[in-house]
């Protein structure tokens, strides 16, 4: 917020010093026509200029109240000079007498250009506190006092003091509504961002929790699943060990330890590599399921260079494949053939199973959707699966290289 308030001042003093160069120039412009006002009041009145733009000029860059001062005290000071020249009272200084038709109608608007439009641009910045809205009565003051002191010589004196008025009541209000516009527009970019890391924080959440349950059905449930039938198909040593590596990454979860997934499924606590070779790892994924009386045939690529979380993913959907072939077709065997262009490697994961009806899977069947589909998807994959009742089943994976 204290940045957002340093940018409003910045804004409220350009913004006032380009009103009142503005006035200034269109003020000085009136006075130099021809029969405004004498040459020599003109050059009386050329340093008072000099210092209202000086002025102006510093309120944009530091905002300093001293400048402010000067530039309202300058501009006062030329509304009163021309003033005094046009009823003769500079004459002992420029040596030429009093005009004879008075203040001149280009003397009247250049009054009303100084009163109204130069020096009440400083109310824009006047207007953040209420000690410098008090600073703002009191230019005000100034400010009004030397233009009805001129006015008592001018036939429109009471639309010049209405255009004094009206000036700087506008002044004011532009500069409180660029003050609350900017502090309202932070306020909202501030709801904007909080809600913006809410999401965030909502959707590393729903990763988290896909992610532990994809661990746990991976792991601790397929385990209890094997349990649940009396480990058939499976060796006493296979459940030990299986049961054992269990164990071990929940004493480790427990600990407050976050998993990674490991090759063929099994997670562990190490960073994985940057890039890990496809065949060093098809060997365990075939080791393991061997244990669990499924023989899985390999065919095509044996090596292949995969990024870490695109191999992890990889590995992890395939062993699901596998696992659902062990569990659901019926068969003791499945076939892998593994293929790979320039830009994508394949997976054919092949069983002459029961096959199912894919209309059939429930939504809510977390190993194949979670598992297999959204752990792919995730990575830049995708999963087709080709499969009847009675006629096998074939499911290709492919995740980029």
């Amino acid at each position: 917020m204290e940045r957002i308030v340093k940018e409003r001042d910045r804004l409220l003093r350009r913004s006032a010093r380009l009103l009142g160069i503005v006035g200034a120039a269109a003020a000085l412009l009136c006075l130099v026509l021809p029969g405004t006002i004498e040459l020599g009041s003109l050059a009386v009145l050329l340093p008072f200029f000099a210092l209202l733009f000086a002025g102006l000029y510093r309120v944009g860059v530091s905002g300093s109240l001293v400048w402010m001062g000067v530039a309202v005290l300058s501009g006062d000071a030329i509304i009163l000079l021309v003033h005094f020249a046009s009823t003769g009272l500079l004459a002992p200084i420029t040596g030429v007498g009093a005009s004879p038709t008075g203040l001149t109608d280009g003397a009247e608007t250049a009054i009303r250009f100084l009163a109204s439009w130069t020096t009440a641009s400083v109310a824009i910045v006047l207007v953040t506190s209420l000690g410098r809205m008090l600073l703002l009565a009191a230019a005000f003051a100034a400010t009004l006092a030397a233009t009805l002191f001129s006015a008592l010589a001018a036939p429109d004196g009471l639309v010049t003091l209405g255009a004094v008025v009206a000036g700087w009541a506008v002044a004011s209000t532009l500069g409180s509504l660029l003050g609350v516009g900017v502090v309202r527009a932070a306020r909202r970019i501030s709801n904007i961002g909080r809600a913006h890391r809410a999401e965030r924080q909502a959707s590393e959440t729903e990763a988290q929790r896909r992610q532990g349950a994809r661990l746990l059905h991976d792991t601790v449930l397929a385990s209890l699943t094997l349990l649940a039938h009396q480990g058939l198909g499976v060796s006493t040593d296979a459940m030990v060990q299986q049961a054992g590596d269990d164990a071990r990454l929940l004493r480790q979860l427990r600990l407050g330890t976050a998993p990674l997934p490991a090759a063929a499924a099994e997670y562990n606590l190490k960073t994985p590599v940057e890039e890990s070779t496809l065949g060093n790892t098809l060997e365990a994924v075939k080791q393991r399921f061997g244990r669990m009386g499924l023989s899985v045939s390999w065919h095509g690529t044996g090596q292949v260079l995969l990024p870490g979380h695109i191999l992890d993913a990889f590995l992890g959907s395939l062993a699901e494949c596998l696992e659902n072939v062990r569990r659901h077709a019926g068969v003791e065997e499945a076939h892998v053939t593994i293929t790979d262009d320039d830009t994508t490697i394949r997976a054919m994961v092949t069983d002459n199973g029961v096959g199912f009806d894919q209309s059939t899977i429930s939504e809510g069947r977390l190993g194949f959707k979670e598992s297999v589909v959204a752990r792919l998807r995730e990575v830049g994959g995708n999963v087709r699966v080709f499969s009847a009742p009675g006629s096998g089943t074939t499911v290709v994976l492919e995740v980029p290289k």
